[in-house]
């Protein structure tokens, strides 16, 4: 649902289960390590692994089980996440702010406009976007 309170964070943010096995852990953590991107696909993963960050050494992430509350909006300084895999959001939801925070409004506003003239589907079930 599209946020309405003048201040986002007055907004309940929905929370999610997740889990991050100890295999991928260490193999998100070398990857950091050897300087290679971390690219999410959808805006679960980007909110469970940077809340996993957030809970351990961003340089060495540690296995998670549980529920991830992760408000992402613009101006949150990404640990982990360099880029996204992602469909195009509803305007106003915390999903868009999400997107936002990791590429400018700007640049998303530009790549909406471009999806309405080309008559890609929005949504859930719609088309998808790569944001680097």
């Amino acid at each position: 649902r599209p946020v309405s309170e003048d201040d986002p964070l007055k907004h309940p943010i929905y929370r999610e289960y997740g889990g991050l096995r100890q295999e991928v852990a260490s193999q998100l953590s070398q990857a950091r390590a050897e300087g290679r991107r971390i690219i999410c696909a959808g805006t679960t993963t980007v909110r469970l692994i940077e809340q996993v960050a957030q809970n351990s050494n961003a340089a060495l992430l540690e296995p998670f089980g549980g529920w991830v509350s992760l408000f992402i909006l613009p101006g949150y300084q990404f640990r982990v996440v360099d880029a996204l895999i992602t469909n195009f959001h509803l305007p106003k939801s915390t999903l868009m702010m999400l997107v936002t925070a990791l590429a400018s409004k700007d640049f998303i506003n530009r790549a909406y406009e471009e999806a309405i003239a080309l008559r890609y589907r929005f949504y859930s079930f719609g088309d998808a976007m790569l944001i680097v």
